[in-house]
């Protein structure tokens, strides 16, 4: 059994579904759920934090990461090009991961998540080259290390360069191959139970790199087993030509004839949805993890949030791959998004708080939770705190609801709880120790990319 109390928060946005500020509130968290929230609780516990002058919020949930690319970020040769280009080349570099990549890339991109707000991430692993060994594990053992909520996806690739796909050879696997070890993850990782830290879903690639019986048999085995499906889905023009030209149709629509559409399936990216498959989206719950950062990056496009609000369809928020985004922060995400629509939408953009809601409560309807998101009692004790006499916040926070959205915060929370502990304190990382696993990261990264 272990206790928090938080005492005499300034303000605590709840993003409940009353949409209620409190203020002057206090929070005692129990073996990882909320047990009391209100003012001068009576209660003692094993640690008691000070939330005077905190901005408090409900710990932002990421919908869609690939963490292995934060060792390929930044890199000079696929700084002007877009993704058919961008994935053919730097697969050349990914072909040659193995379990130490993984395991410091997890932790760096998981690290810096989590040190600005981010309690749950989501993780679209696809390439697992032969020999590299249970990758996934080695994800989860990096999340429990630093005290993350993880939600792995076992990806998988069957169409290599050879079979008209992207991927080289050695990334890509059989159907049989990838179902049977799909079977395996799922059995010995998932965890229904509500609170849960460790999840799975079956996630292959895209349509440009799979085949239709790799995502039949997908959404086969994930429904006989009751876990989530996702995979990247009109991203890019190229890929809508390129699915039109081998498939007769629209990518959506490919993928509604293989059984994938549904409140369990949500998609990365979303942008070229036209009219119809938006009310086809909303119809049938099919979400969309919105990517802004990688989508201006790589030229992709805008997603149509504004119109996938007003229709209902579900909507979270994600930073993508670091090498589509080159960093891992879901409050730099929500800032952007906020301004990139209210350039492209004006007066039907989300507002701030529609940003933040999108990326909690959103997300973590994506991600089919129920547990996160919000903050209340039952609740998963997950959460941030931000110190409102930033000098970078005066004059900003009296509307704490909006405040991420429209005036941002670009340094560390003050404090991250997940699962009811303390896993960011004063902006550091209270787990690990940042300078040696940065100084381990980089070594593994430059013999990495010599290879």
């Amino acid at each position: 059994m272990s206790t928090l109390l938080i005492k005499n928060i300034s303000q605590l946005v709840t993003c409940d579904d009353s949409d209620r500020v409190l203020t002057q509130v206090d929070i005692l968290c129990k073996d990882g759920f909320i047990e009391k929230l209100g003012p001068n609780l009576d209660a003692t516990a094993d640690r008691t934090i000070d939330g005077s002058h905190m901005l408090c919020y409900p710990g932002l949930v990421n919908t869609h990461h690939h963490l292995y690319q934060v060792f390929s970020r930044n890199l000079a040769k696929v700084q002007n090009m877009e993704l058919f280009d961008w994935l053919k080349t730097l697969y050349e570099i990914w072909k040659n991961l193995d379990s130490d990549v993984i395991r410091l890339s997890s932790l760096t991109g998981m690290g810096e998540l989590m040190k600005h707000g981010c309690t749950t991430c989501f993780d679209h692993h696809y390439v697992f080259p032969a020999h590299a060994g249970d990758l996934l594990g080695t994800q989860f053992a990096a999340a429990d290390e630093l005290g993350i909520r993880m939600y792995c996806s076992r990806g998988s690739m069957d169409l290599s360069v050879k079979d008209g796909g992207l991927p080289p050879d050695s990334v890509v696997q059989t159907v049989e191959e990838i179902m049977k070890d799909s079977a395996r993850v799922i059995e010995q990782y998932h965890d229904p139970s509500y609170g849960a830290m460790h999840r799975v879903a079956l996630a292959p690639c895209s349509p440009f790199s799979v085949s239709a019986d790799l995502l039949r048999e997908s959404a086969i085995l994930a429904r006989q087993y009751g876990v989530r499906l996702h995979t990247h889905l009109c991203e890019t023009k190229d890929e809508e030509n390129f699915m039109l030209q081998r498939e007769g149709v629209r990518p959506l629509e490919y993928m509604e004839r293989l059984g994938w559409i549904g409140k369990d399936v949500w998609y990365a990216h979303g942008i070229h949805f036209n009219d119809e498959e938006l009310r086809v989206l909303a119809k049938t719950g099919t979400g969309v993890a919105h990517c802004p950062i990688s989508n201006m990056k790589l030229s992709s496009g805008i997603a149509r949030i504004p119109e996938m609000l007003k229709l209902g369809v579900p909507v979270g928020l994600a930073v993508d791959g670091s090498a589509s985004n080159d960093g891992s922060s879901l409050m730099e995400e929500l800032r952007v998004a906020f301004l990139l629509h209210r350039l492209n939408s004006s007066r039907e953009a989300p507002t701030g708080y529609d940003i933040l809601k999108m990326a909690t409560r959103g997300s973590a309807r994506l991600l089919g939770r129920d547990d996160i998101g919000q903050i209340a009692v039952g609740k998963c004790a997950d959460l941030f705190m931000i110190d409102s006499r930033r000098l970078e916040l005066v004059g900003s926070c009296y509307d704490p609801k909006s405040v991420l959205g429209t005036v941002g915060v670009r340094g560390p929370v003050d404090y991250t709880v997940v699962n009811g502990k303390v896993t960011v304190e004063h902006g550091r990382l209270t787990t690990i120790d940042e300078e040696e696993i940065a100084f381990q990261a980089n070594r593994k990264c430059d013999a990495y990319l010599a290879m």
